[in-house]
């Protein structure tokens, strides 16, 4: 079998070892004679493998004890509205941080639930359009100290930056990081609530896991349909209704993965080797690559960089792709090249490319 190196930035690469237990088990589960997906979610086979996944997000993270641990339907967008629907009280307000492409989309989002506002962005206007190409610094922020919360994304996809920093808030932290969950170790005591897609770093993608101090859930609204309240899903252990049993099973076999590989301190050595190599080849030929991204904001999930030309990139593309490298035209909105090198992209895909790239520059 012959696996491309893939750098799509979501879905993105899985494990090879988490997708062939799946392959494996696909028609038989565990010798229980019916696949996963044929499993009851109400049944005990079922859910050893629930509440070992949940197990192994609080193991992985260092998740505080009293912290609700959810698996939701989904993706990170919805939770965009229902983060607000169950934080954002009326008479409230609530901060928002922008950063980039999604965080823009949270703030539309919580206006039409509530009264939000912009506590900083790092927006520059460029042709028409809104370019992001660093992270604010703190005194940047013009925080309300009685707003209902404070939200952050922690990593952005679109323009290839990340936050290497904590804000300090005296209102409680919100957290996006849906492409960039556990990519490192993080203190998760330091945040109100954490959201992520998982079709970046944890799995596939329809479903979101969502980590929450126990207050934040308890004083969520109750003047919202069950169904989008997180009290609801922490009273029944994410089981309320039937979840995306499959797409679980699925991030407990990559987290089994990231464990047998060092944890989270293993994913951080792996993604910094990698970031060092593909931007130490961007800037040793900076009249040929180019990244748009101050070096303080450099992402190491999602590596964007420029070409001397339009014409230039689109033929890297192409090229890349038949030499079996796939995924890094860079997002409709914002153009050029992007790699995104998430946890389960080896060191040996990084090196792939970056012979790749010297390559390309010498003959061009």
């Amino acid at each position: 079998m012959s696996r491309v190196h893939n750098f799509n930035a979501g879905p993105a690469s899985l494990p090879l070892s988490a997708l062939e237990l799946a392959r494996d088990e696909l028609v038989d589960f565990e010798g229980t004679g019916m696949s996963i997906l044929e499993h009851s979610h109400r049944g005990k086979d079922y859910d050893r493998v629930h509440n070992e996944a949940i197990g192994l997000v609080r193991e992985l993270m260092g998740v505080p004890s009293d912290y609700h641990v959810l698996f939701l339907q989904g993706g990170a967008s919805q939770q965009f509205a229902v983060v607000p629907m169950n934080l954002l009280p009326p008479g409230k307000s609530a901060d928002y941080v922008l950063t980039g492409g999604w965080s823009e989309k949270a703030y539309a989002e919580a206006q039409l639930v509530g009264r939000a506002r912009v506590a900083a962005t790092t927006g520059i206007e460029e042709n028409g359009s809104t370019l992001y190409r660093r992270i604010p610094k703190q005194g940047e922020l013009q925080l309300d100290p009685e707003a209902a919360y404070v939200h952050m994304t922690s990593n952005n996809t679109l323009f290839g930056t990340q936050w290497h920093w904590l804000p300090e808030t005296k209102a409680p932290l919100v957290a996006d990081m849906s492409s960039d969950i556990m990519w490192k170790p993080v203190d998760v005591s330091k945040f109100a609530l954490i959201y992520a897609g998982a079709q970046k770093n944890i799995g596939p993608s329809g479903l979101v896991l969502l980590i929450a101090r126990p207050d934040v859930v308890a004083n969520g609204r109750r003047d919202i349909p069950k169904i989008f309240r997180y009290a609801t899903h922490a009273k029944e252990n994410s089981l309320y209704n039937t979840p995306p049993t499959f797409s679980i099973y699925l991030v407990r076999n990559v987290l089994r993965w990231v464990k047998e590989h060092g944890g989270l301190a293993g994913m951080e050595k792996r993604n910094r080797d990698k970031g060092a190599l593909l931007y130490g080849a961007i800037d040793e030929k900076p009249d040929f690559f180019r990244a748009p991204v101050e070096k303080e904001s450099r992402s190491f999930m999602n590596v964007v960089f420029r070409l001397p030309s339009v014409e230039l990139e689109e033929r890297f593309v192409a090229e890349a792709k038949k030499a079996g490298l796939v995924g890094l035209k860079g997002h409709r909105s914002t153009g050029g090249i992007r790699a995104s090198t998430y946890n389960a992209v080896g060191l040996e895909s990084v090196q792939a490319l970056v012979s790749f790239m010297r390559e390309f520059a010498r003959k061009a």
